[in-house]
């Protein structure tokens, strides 16, 4: 972050209380480094009541984040960081982390506009040696980093310079994130390499092998410390000396004898990692000596298996892990988190509510999630239909494969995946499903702009990256009740695969429809067609609502608009659109999607018709603007897109013939 923009957002946390007097003087872990081990547990105790009282006033995760209390002062007592590199699985579970480097006095900016990202940023501190936000990258991430202090090693040994600083690349992932195949396709290669890695395995829920107090921690010490590994290694060597028979008993009766030791870690002993653990992490005693060894030791890759509890330290947290992952501004006492009342349903719900009625009225739909179902509007169906219910976790690319396989099949699936998320699922979407015309339903949640969480999770792309795709269909809905009719429509369309978006929060208050009712596959619905109107505003979504507002001004004006609402971006109404172009002197198509998608739809099909050739219409695309927009408020997101009604009007007017001839009159919101 940059000064000046550092400047706007410091914000320096409340009078320090007894409580978090201790951090005062710890303004970077090179200060954490200094303490004795003894008072690295009031730290820890510190850090969680900051985090706590922090996460009150801005919302965002914090049961993740209560878990690796003890972990984060650990790792940055025992490590050399920023040299050493701490790259953290998701990004969720790092506010401890931004506390303890720098950060504190910003700390009550979380998700704020201009404050501090929600998720490691590379360019918010050196802290942050990789960005994360979406699961399953550090271990790929590390070992990268990992690769290339090998690479400059060898490369000063070979011109006879001395040996650099020792440095360590740390990876801390979560145990769902283990769920999602990048992160074994990470540590295969990790294995091969045999570079020095070290992985921390953050098991928050699925207990793989939960810790029994002493006895543990000395195992896990013996297993991590160099006296152990060194003799491991040499009674390879010897063994590989004896006759192969001898040897494969003696190699079978070490395996068995090891894993009295490790425990549950014979999986990653099979990729090529050293297993260490379990190591109960909330006990700094256990922790930090199995850490140094760790650090200190010469072989690689290594894992430790940490075994922590989501909310530790808090205890509605605590009571109720899955309700304090994400959470909105709270009261710390109470722990009741203070949700406005909305005033329309939201999308979501709309959503999961119409896929029960189809499944109510069709054995064939089935419902898929990858690790999001309360996100999705999934976990209502599974209540309602539990057998027809998957949550694959954080598979993405499994889910879509697995869809198509239900497809061939007779059933009918619905992948219901943050757009942000499918992306990462693409060659799946083209390969195992478009290519093969299979009539799969791709329901894209969160599509458009999302707040707080910013460019990480913006539903942005899939319009352009699907819209490209042949025996594509992709709907977007301009309010909750054409969501609705778009639920049925995707359930009704068997001839291929079909995409349906919808953005996050409430719809706009419109009266739902009983059941949703199948759309004409590629046709809009004119919104507004008043006679003599020289402007045609063609919305695809959501932004319905504010072009409606932007129609509303021109009127006032003295300027009829005529509004439509495409409904598809794939096939495109082109009966509507060329009578658009034909009828108006300006045209303007606005999307909540990145450039080349629905206006880069609109203006192919315009060229290639000719209704470009006399001139006669001017064409405008408003979409997402070609960055990547920082956290903030959704409008003001959508302000800073020109996506809002002031945006729409200020196009229209510098569009306008007459304002082309200089004429300097003005158009007001009314």
């Amino acid at each position: 972050m940059d000064s000046v923009s550092r400047q706007e957002t410091t914000q320096a946390s409340p009078a320090s209380s007894e409580a978090t007097a201790i951090l005062d003087g710890l303004a970077e872990p090179a200060s954490l480094r200094l303490l004795p081990e003894s008072a690295l547990q009031a730290v820890a105790d510190a850090v969680r009541t900051e985090m706590i009282d922090a996460v009150s006033v801005t919302g965002g995760h914090l049961g993740s984040g209560l878990g690796v209390v003890e972990l984060t002062v650990a790792l940055h007592h025992v490590f050399d960081t920023p040299d050493d590199r701490i790259v953290w699985d998701v990004g969720h579970q790092a506010y401890p982390h931004k506390i303890l480097t720098g950060r504190r006095d910003r700390i009550r900016t979380l998700r704020q506009p201009g404050g501090l990202s929600g998720f490691t940023k590379r360019s918010e501190s050196v802290y942050d040696p990789f960005g994360a936000a979406h699961s399953s990258t550090s271990i790929s991430a590390a070992l990268g980093m990992a690769v290339a202090r090998d690479l400059d090693e060898a490369s000063a040994k070979a011109k006879g310079l001395a040996a650099g600083k020792r440095r360590n690349m740390i990876a801390v992932i979560g145990d769902g994130s283990m769920s999602a195949g990048m992160a074994y396709e990470a540590m295969n290669n990790a294995g091969a390499l045999k570079s020095r890695l070290i992985v921390i395995l953050n098991d928050n829920d699925m207990s793989i092998a939960p810790p029994v107090g002493a006895m543990s921690a000395y195992f896990a010490r013996l297993a991590s410390g160099d006296a152990y590994q060194s003799l491991r290694e040499t009674a390879k060597q010897l063994g590989r000396l004896l006759p192969k028979a001898i040897y494969q008993r003696a190699a079978a009766a070490e395996e068995y004898a090891r894993s009295l030791v490790v425990g549950s870690g014979t999986m990653f002993e099979e990729m090529g990692f050293h297993y260490v653990g379990p190591v109960d992490g909330h006990n700094l005693d256990h922790l930090l000596p199995v850490l140094k060894n760790v650090r200190d030791s010469e072989q690689g890759p290594i894992l430790l298996h940490v075994v922590t509890q989501k909310g530790k330290g808090y205890a509605p947290a605590e009571a109720s892990a899955d309700r304090y992952h994400g959470v909105v501004k709270f009261d710390v006492l109470s722990g009741v988190q203070a949700k406005a009342k909305p005033n329309a349903p939201a999308y979501t719900r709309v959503f999961g509510e119409s896929l029960i009625k189809a499944a109510d009225a069709d054995d064939k739909v089935v419902a898929i999630t990858a690790a999001m179902p309360g996100g999705t509007g999934i976990d209502l169906f599974g209540q309602a239909h539990p057998e027809r219910t998957f949550d694959v976790g954080i598979a993405e690319q499994h889910a879509v494969t697995f869809a198509g396989g239900l497809a061939t099949e007779g059933y009918k699936p619905f992948v219901a995946i943050y757009s942000t998320f499918l992306q990462r699922a693409y060659d799946q979407v083209v390969h195992d499903v478009a290519l093969q015309n299979l009539p799969v339903r791709f329901c894209m949640d969160r599509a458009g702009l999302v707040g707080a969480d910013g460019a990480t999770h913006a539903g942005a792309f899939d319009l352009a990256y699907l819209c490209c795709l042949p025996n594509m269909t992709v709907m977007a809905a301009s309010d909750e009740a054409e969501l609705v009719h778009m639920v049925a429509t995707a359930h009704a369309h068997d001839t291929g695969p079909i995409a349906l978006r919808y953005p996050r929060g409430e719809g706009v208050g419109v009266d739902l429809p009983e059941r949703g009712v199948a759309l004409p596959i590629g046709k809009g619905r004119m919104v507004r067609a008043p006679e003599g109107a020289r402007v045609a505003l063609l919305a695809l979504g959501t932004r319905m609502a504010e072009a409606l507002k932007a129609a509303d001004a021109l009127e006032a004006e003295g300027i009829a608009v005529s509004v439509a609402d495409a409904r598809f971006a794939k096939p495109l109404d082109e009966a509507l659109i060329l009578d658009l172009a034909g009828r108006h002197e300006v045209l303007v198509t606005l999307e909540e999607g990145s450039v080349g998608g629905f206006g880069a739809m609109v203006l192919h099909l315009l060229a290639e018709r000719g209704a470009l050739d006399a001139g006669r219409v001017r064409v405008r695309t408003l979409t997402l603007p070609d960055t990547y927009q920082d956290h903030n408020t959704p409008d003001a997101m959508y302000a800073e897109a020109g996506l809002d009604a002031a945006g729409i009007l200020k196009t229209v007017k510098a569009a306008l013939p007459e304002r082309k001839a200089g004429q300097s009159g003005r158009l007001r919101l009314a």
